[in-house]
């Protein structure tokens, strides 16, 4: 039983005043600046006769490039990860 001059650690009406209602923040990236990024890495590696990355940079790019297409229009992520495939299998066989 709690006294009436300790205050309840789990219930705290002052504290939850601190959070309110507002909601959550949303991110939403800026689709000029991801084409601009996205562009960037896809000129790299076609600019490159074998693979202009190490092997941590290269499964980086593996794993964000396909993600950071889809805040763009479908049809023109799906050309960027097409391409960027292409380029991946090339440098590769070189």
């Amino acid at each position: 039983m709690n006294s009436p001059r300790q205050r309840d650690l789990f219930h705290d009406e002052e504290q939850a005043e601190l959070f309110g209602d507002a909601p959550t923040p949303v991110y939403r990236p800026n689709p000029d600046q991801v084409r601009s990024e996205l562009q960037r890495i896809l000129a790299e590696a076609r600019a490159a006769q074998t693979l202009p990355w190490e092997p941590k940079k290269t499964a980086l790019y593996q794993t964000i490039f396909p993600q950071m297409t889809s805040c763009l229009p479908e049809d023109e992520g799906a050309q960027l990860r097409f391409e960027f495939e292409a380029e991946l299998v090339r440098l590769r066989a070189a």
